[in-house]
């Protein structure tokens, strides 16, 4: 049974072969082909960090049909992150690769390994706005609304009070 995946990625850091962190996200977004059909791709945006890392990322999402259940595709995404390079020192510091899945197609799913959705997506523009520009309608199998409400709650302006 084939599922659907949206996948985050992030990079803050060169890679000897691929070069500077948005050729880098470029490069994973092809290898992914290895875990299924890559049928959409946001662009690749610029981002402040999280976290201690002093770097800008280059963040970008990507709608994959796989044959894999979820642990098997987190499997397949940290296999294309070690590939990469990707050293597992410190939480939110600096990475060549980051990948996570945010959204499948079966609804919610959760183990000691893996939850999805991806519990912080919902307060991460850099995953809603690239995630808007190619899945707007994909609903939150948690709280109902879809990607671009969820965005457009994140983004919009807080009043002032008097």
């Amino acid at each position: 049974m084939s599922s659907t995946y949206l996948v985050a990625l992030g990079s803050n850091r060169c890679h000897h072969l691929y070069g500077r962190p948005r050729e880098v996200v470029s490069a994973a977004l092809e290898e992914l082909s290895a875990l299924g059909t890559v049928s959409a791709r946001s662009p690749i945006i610029s981002t402040d960090p999280l976290g201690p890392s002093q770097r800008r990322f280059a963040n970008a999402v990507c709608v994959i049909e796989s044959e894999y259940d979820p642990p098997a595709m987190l499997a397949g995404l940290k296999r294309l992150e070690q590939e990469f390079g990707r050293r597992r020192v410190r939480r939110w510091g600096e990475r060549v690769l980051d990948c996570d899945i945010v959204l499948w197609s079966g609804g919610a799913w959760h183990d000691r390994a893996l939850t999805i959705p991806h519990p912080e997506f919902r307060s991460r523009d850099f995953v809603l706005g690239p995630a808007c520009a190619i899945a707007p309608d994909w609903r939150d199998p948690v709280g109902g609304l879809s990607l671009r409400q969820l965005h457009a709650r994140l983004t919009r302006p807080v009043p002032l009070r008097a």
